[in-house]
């Protein structure tokens, strides 16, 4: 949900913004339409939760993922690092990324930032209320089936696909092709979570797991086809 910026799903405000998204009604995808189509790119997951699998209380609130405990936690401060100044690889992971899709919410969240976190990056944004060329960063598509062709249409390999619903919605149409998943040490009971029902199970194959100090568990899942 979540979600630029530097350490895990694209930095604290990132992450933020990702549960911000996951919480609220917006744009409905389908799902079934494009499971098994032929497309150039594959989608990449790139997402930091809690142990009990949620990436934000139900309120959006983030403050346990940042340190800050229940009341803690502002929108620039406390982001963790690897304990080497580092950001858990997702400086890394972006550099192979070709492309980034996300929901309405996400983008309005990380469009006011100074700092543009993807500069360089063509970002696509599902929904169905942003004007077409309202913001020049930016491609809006109306429909899950519209970016998907507009993705595939221009080449791309790597595609990272970010927002709670719309990583559910590309799980979903079966394209997406890895996840990484790193895990808080917390429980915090309940919250959202980016994956919701799905129409059959998402088999994985486990590529590697590492752990950072702090006690974060990050692991790395190839969908099996």
């Amino acid at each position: 949900m979540g979600a630029g910026g530097t350490a895990l799903s694209g930095g604290a405000r990132h992450r933020r913004a990702a549960a911000r998204a996951a919480g609220r009604p917006r744009l409905s995808y389908p799902s079934g339409t494009l499971r098994g189509m032929d497309v150039s790119f594959t989608g990449s997951v790139f997402l930091g939760m809690s142990v009990d699998g949620f990436i934000a209380r139900l309120d959006g609130d983030l403050s346990w993922l940042t340190g800050g405990g229940e009341t803690g936690g502002g929108e620039t401060g406390g982001a963790p690092d690897d304990g080497d100044g580092g950001d858990f690889g997702f400086a890394e992971f972006l550099s192979g990324i070709d492309a980034l899709v996300m929901g309405r919410a996400t983008y309005e969240f990380i469009a006011p930032f100074a700092d543009w976190p993807y500069r360089g990056k063509p970002v696509h944004v599902l929904s169905t209320s942003l004007p077409a060329g309202a913001d020049p960063r930016i491609t809006v598509h109306r429909s899950l089936d519209e970016a998907v062709t507009a993705l595939d249409a221009a080449g791309y390999r790597r595609v990272y696909v970010d927002g709670g619903r719309t990583v559910h919605a590309f799980l979903a149409a079966g394209l997406v092709a890895d996840l990484t998943l790193s895990r808080i040490p917390v429980l915090i009971g309940t919250g959202l979570t980016p994956f919701g029902e799905l129409a059959a199970d998402v088999p994985l194959e486990h590529v590697g797991t590492r752990s950072f100090a702090g006690g974060m568990v990050q692991s790395t899942y190839r969908v099996r086809r």
